[in-house]
C-alpha cells in the first residue's frame, strides 16, 4: 500500500508551486466591491409613489419597497439596491427620470 507524505516540500512540487501575486488579490477584491443605489428622502414624493416606483424598477416586494420607504423617511436615505455600476446605473436613470433622489455609491 502506498502512503502519501504528511507534509510537501515546495521542491518536490517543481513548477506546479505558484504564490499567490498581489494582482490576483487586487482583482478578487475589485470584484468583490459592489456600487450601492441609494435613494433620499425628499419632501415632494409620497410613500405610495415610493414604493411603486421601486417594485417596478428595482423588482422588490411590496413588504421590502414599504420598508425601503420607512427606512428613507426617517434615515434620510437607504442603499436600496447593490450590484456592479453598469447594472445599477439603469436603474438609478430610472428614479431619477420619476423624480426621485438617487445616487450610486
Amino acid at each position: 500500500m502506498n502512503y502519501l507524505p504528511l507534509s510537501i516540500d515546495k521542491k518536490d512540487m517543481g513548477n506546479t508551486f505558484k504564490p499567490f501575486e498581489q494582482d490576483e488579490l487586487l482583482l478578487e477584491e475589485e470584484v468583490r466591491k459592489d456600487s450601492h443605489l441609494v435613494l433620499y428622502n425628499d419632501e415632494v414624493n409620497t410613500f405610495d409613489w415610493v414604493i411603486e416606483s421601486l417594485i417596478s424598477i428595482c423588482n422588490h416586494d411590496r413588504d421590502q419597497a414599504e420598508q425601503c420607504s420607512l427606512i428613507v423617511h426617517h434615515n434620510g436615505k437607504c442603499s436600496v439596491k447593490e450590484g456592479n455600476f453598469a447594472r445599477l446605473r439603469p436603474m438609478c436613470e430610472a428614479l431619477l427620470d420619476r423624480g426621485l433622489s438617487a445616487t450610486i455609491e
